[in-house]
């Protein structure tokens, strides 16, 4: 098999196994993105956009993000964008590790973009393999498993309104830049 069918084999069940997980995930708020995406996006809880249009990154955090992510020179279709918590609903509480660490086996990341304390704490609580607990460390790529790397930000929702806050995540986001400059062509 050449390199190409080998990539579209995997594609084409990362599709699948989304659009499964979707099916499942039915009225609550859904990852959107390349379903085999480098980079791979974390938010703690939907906000009011993204529930009220089911999809993650929907609305002025996704704008924010998006025109961070252009301004490193990364091309928007190598991001898949998620929520730990897929609704607001209490009683999804106890199947939203599962749910995410099913997204994480799907998309194979290279780095997670961890956004916020609770979102580092929900991700260091999950059943990886092989996973060494991420540090509190704003900024900094750390290894999250063998294979995937981590980078913690602040929460974009508490980013958007305040100049500080928006300097704050700039300032951490950009070392996603760094590391996407470092990856080695494919």
């Amino acid at each position: 098999m050449a390199q190409d069918e080998i990539y579209e084999h995997y594609l084409s069940r990362a599709i699948s196994e989304i659009n499964e997980l979707g099916h499942e995930l039915a009225g609550r708020v859904l990852g959107s993105g390349h379903p085999l995406a480098d980079v791979f996006l974390l938010k703690h809880a939907p906000g009011t956009a993204e529930l009220a249009e089911g999809v993650a990154f929907f609305g002025r955090a996704g704008q924010a993000v998006l025109k961070s992510v252009q301004r490193l020179g990364i091309d928007p279709s190598l991001l898949y964008g998620t929520n730990c918590l897929k609704s607001r609903d209490p009683a999804d509480a106890d199947g939203a590790p599962r749910w995410l660490e099913r997204e994480l086996a799907i998309v194979q990341p290279k780095i997670v973009v961890a956004m916020g304390s609770e979102t580092v704490s929900f991700l260091n609580a999950l059943d990886l393999p092989l996973a060494a607990p991420v540090e509190l460390e704003v900024g900094r790529v750390q290894h999250l498993t063998p294979t995937i790397e981590v980078l913690v930000v602040p929460a974009i929702e508490e980013s958007l309104d305040d100049q500080a806050s928006k300097r704050a995540f700039w300032d951490a986001f950009r070392a996603l830049g760094e590391w996407y400059e470092a990856l080695p062509p494919y």
